[in-house]
């Protein structure tokens, strides 16, 4: 299963499109609140496990969608601060997302995907297909 980066930039830099994003990173970078979470991709004998680190995310703040084969993982949060003096009122808002897609194999059981979220980390089960799961060793008897 390999991740694809979507990383939704507001103005695409020529330096991306030639170096790709390892290259001057940040340099010609708008400051806009995206901020991408860490993830492990685990392969068990019986299923795949994303897990995905977003601290202060709930679950209601997460959509995961799956369509062509394609799992994708996103959140967009709004925060508003809102300070009234006597003399002055000052509101600032936040927005903060991400956007993650994920190509699963053929050898999944798409029907089977099962999502949890426990202390900021939010983890998918993906269960293989029985055909594709790892068999014992067999003895073949020599007639």
């Amino acid at each position: 299963m390999l991740p694809i980066l979507k990383n939704k930039n507001f103005f695409p830099s020529i330096v991306d499109e030639f170096f790709g994003r390892d290259y001057l990173p940040n340099l010609f970078e708008f400051q806009t609140g995206i901020n991408m979470p860490s993830v492990n991709i685990i392969e068990g004998k019986e299923n795949f496990r994303i897990e995905v680190a977003a601290p202060g995310l709930e679950k209601g703040d997460f959509r995961i969608n799956l369509e062509n084969n394609v799992l994708t993982i996103s959140s967009e949060l709004e925060a508003k601060n809102e300070e009234k003096e006597e003399r002055y009122m000052r509101r600032e808002f936040s927005y903060t997302s991400f956007h993650r897609s994920f190509s699963l194999p053929v050898t999944v059981d798409s029907e089977k995907i099962a999502a949890s979220h426990n202390n900021g980390v939010l983890t998918i089960l993906i269960p293989k297909r029985e055909e594709a799961k790892v068999k014992p060793a067999k003895q073949i008897d020599i007639n």
